[in-house]
């Protein structure tokens, strides 16, 4: 995959658990912090927060210098009332790692420190910029903030700029890799790269070899295969997805590809919502068969299916079975004892019956 992106949800499980889950099943869930500390993995600002590992790090600079050039507007607005605040910021990384609570209050003689509202947006402006990298807390999630420097290999931080044209060459080059078919859109999104500058940089990897102009049946746009893609006889995958997974995160893709029109939904008044809170897209073989909303019932030992739904044209008794399987294994993931399902939706009732008696 190449990266993970985070987000902090936790209904169910952190989205960049569930996405080692749908590719590894039951694993110990130390995985990811684990490979942080070792320094295996870092957090910067790629697809938007995202795990990524060393070797990443010199082909997204041009990215991160970018910013550091340019900075947001709520940057801009911060530096104008505080010209000094980075340097402060960094001043104080210098002493060690901390998290943004830090930055609220200086123990010592300087009493207050400064707003944290501010020493926040300009840890995030420097995590984006890549001057600093992060990790985060096991207890409560929060963002262990560190010097780039302090943290990564000096080679990586302090050696020579990779140009940006190169960089970007690269980072299509491993999209490409990661999607195995993808249009200019679909491969300039993996690393958020903005598609006019990746056009030629297509061209070259065609005319290069690596990738194989194709078309793809019911897509419009021009699609490029990658020269290593598999292509096997059969696919016999079956997961839940996290709505930030690859496979799905961008959402024309999904469209494209699967007929799965898949909008997260967190964020929309409950009222509106049509198909729950946090809807994992789930996966049978090569097609996307249906979507459950899930949530984790720490207290009462249970995995909740809120409701479950099949795709138009899919019979129900042909997902629950598996998708029960699939449950039981994500509860087992979870240390919950057990799987209930709500009856809303179409595939609830047969989904309801194999957890009984399946």
């Amino acid at each position: 995959m190449g990266l993970i992106q985070i987000d902090s949800v936790n209904v169910l499980a952190r989205s960049q658990e569930i996405v080692l889950f749908s590719r590894l099943g039951n694993h110990p869930r130390a995985l990811l912090p684990d490979a942080a500390d070792d320094g295996e993995l870092f957090e910067a600002w790629v697809h938007v927060a995202s795990h990524i590992p060393l070797d990443l790090y010199p082909y997204v600079r041009y990215q991160m210098a970018e910013r550091l050039a340019a900075p947001s507007q709520w940057m801009t607005e911060v530096l104008r009332r505080r010209p000094a605040i980075l340097d402060e910021v960094l001043d104080r990384l210098a002493d060690g790692p901390l998290v943004a609570g830090d930055l609220a209050e200086r123990v010592g003689p300087k009493g207050t420190w400064w707003d944290w509202d501010d020493g926040k947006l300009a840890l995030e402006h420097l995590l984006r910029c890549g001057l600093v990298v992060a990790r985060r807390r096991r207890n409560d999630f929060a963002r262990i903030y560190e010097l780039a420097s302090e943290r990564l290999p000096a080679e990586l931080v302090d050696g020579p700029a990779i140009p940006e044209r190169e960089a970007r060459k690269e980072l299509l080059r491993r999209a490409a890799r990661h999607h195995g078919v993808g249009t200019l859109a679909d491969l300039a999104d993996y690393h958020r790269q903005r598609t006019a500058p990746c056009k030629p940089l297509i061209a070259e990897l065609v005319e290069e070899g690596e990738l194989i102009p194709v078309q793809v049946d019911g897509w419009a746009a021009q699609a490029f295969l990658h020269r290593e893609a598999r292509q096997p006889r059969r696919v016999a995958a079956r997961a839940l997805l996290s709505p930030f997974d690859p496979l799905v995160w961008f959402r024309d893709r999904a469209e494209r590809l699967f007929g799965f029109e898949y909008r997260i939904e967190i964020y929309t008044p409950p009222a509106k919502r049509v198909y729950g809170y946090f809807v994992l897209p789930v996966l049978l073989g090569d097609s996307l068969v249906g979507r459950v909303d899930l949530k984790a019932d720490r207290a009462g030992g249970r995995l909740l299916v809120q409701a479950s739904w099949v795709e138009p044209g899919v019979p129900p008794d042909a997902v629950a079975e598996e998708l029960a399987e699939e449950l039981r294994e994500m509860a087992d993931w979870l240390d919950l004892p057990e799987v209930v399902a709500v009856d809303r939706g179409d595939l609830a009732p047969a989904l309801s019956t194999v957890l009984r008696f399946g």
